[in-house]
Order: structure tokens, then C-alpha cells, then sequence
């Protein structure tokens, strides 16, 4: 990404400030979008929003490139909303409702509004990882070794949950466009 070499040369030339101004304009959304997908609460979201931020900006000196910029801030932000989620001490349910951060992205590249909200809907009933992964892989078009890499799983775990989320996906709605048409 050619704003995560930027923010990098502004490291490198010691211009923190400038870094993390960028990286706050160019990361705001997606880092509350993820916050917001696993903690399912808007004023946690944005508080751990801010948390990371602030842990981005501390520890972006020590950023040492061996993962992309993205990835290493997806998994700063994951890493953090777990925690968060832990030291509340709510299980993660299974069919929590999705992100609206997520459903404005399908709004976004929707054409037919039935069809986007019969989308939301199934999205909305998929596990939590199959989400993750769906919005990660088709949403933010990150290849299958960096939506592995942003939810702290292994290559193969993100293939399944993608295959799995496919799978549900094309049957929920091969059944609702069954039930259009009766």
C-alpha cells in the first residue's frame, strides 16, 4: 500500500507526528470497524479505538517491516479488542448481529437494496471467525495469508473459515431465493 510507505518514510525521517496523524486518517475506520466486530459495542469500540491509537503511536518506532503495515495494525487492534472482550468476561456469540461498519461496506458495492439486505441478513448469522474473515477477504480485498495473519489464526484455518462461510452463505441464500419465488 503505497500510504503504509509513506507513513513508514515519515517514521524513518523522524517525523512521529506526521506518522501517526497519517496513520490515524488512513486507519481510523478500519481499526474501529474491527474493534467494533468483536466487541459489538459502539462506546467500547471507539474508547479501544483510541487505546490502540496510542499504542500504534508508542510502539511505531519499533515497527520492524517483517509484516505489512496493515497486518501489523489489524493484529495490534485484534490482539487488544480479545483482551478487552476477555477482561469484560462476555462470551463471544455465535450470532451476534453484524458490524454496521460491515454493513455499510455492502451497502456500498450493493446495486439492488433486497438483495444487500437479504446479504446482511446471512452475513449477520454466520460465526463470528467466518465473519471476520468474509469481511476481511471480500470487504477490505485482503489476500487469505493476511486475513490469517490480522485474526492470529494459521493460512489453513482462514481457507476453512472462508470455505465454510461460502458454504452457509450459498445455501441461506439459494433458500431464500427459493422462498421469493413460491
Amino acid at each position: 500500500m503505497p500510504a503504509d510507505d509513506a507513513i513508514i518514510q515519515l517514521v524513518q525521517a523522524g517525523r512521529g507526528q506526521a506518522a501517526c496523524e497519517r496513520l490515524v486518517r488512513d486507519y481510523r475506520r478500519r481499526v474501529f470497524g474491527l474493534a467494533y466486530g468483536i466487541l459489538r459495542d459502539r462506546d467500547a469500540a471507539e474508547d479501544l479505538a483510541q487505546e490502540v491509537f496510542v499504542k500504534l503511536w508508542k510502539a511505531l518506532p519499533r515497527y520492524d517491516g517483517r509484516a505489512q503495515l496493515s497486518t501489523w495494525i489489524y493484529a495490534i487492534t485484534r490482539n487488544a479488542a480479545v483482551s478487552a472482550l476477555r477482561a469484560r468476561r462476555r462470551p463471544l456469540s455465535l450470532s451476534d448481529p453484524l458490524v454496521q461498519v460491515e454493513a455499510e461496506n455492502i451497502a456500498a458495492h450493493s446495486t439492488d437494496a433486497t438483495d444487500d439486505a437479504t446479504l446482511r441478513r446471512r452475513i449477520e448469522a454466520l460465526p463470528d471467525k467466518q465473519r471476520q474473515a468474509v469481511t476481511l477477504y471480500y470487504m477490505d480485498e485482503r489476500p487469505v495469508d493476511e486475513v490469517a495473519a490480522m485474526m492470529g489464526i494459521p493460512v489453513n484455518t482462514a481457507k476453512t473459515h472462508l470455505h465454510r462461510a461460502r458454504a452457509s452463505l450459498a445455501a441461506a441464500l439459494g433458500a431464500a431465493t427459493k422462498e421469493e419465488t413460491t
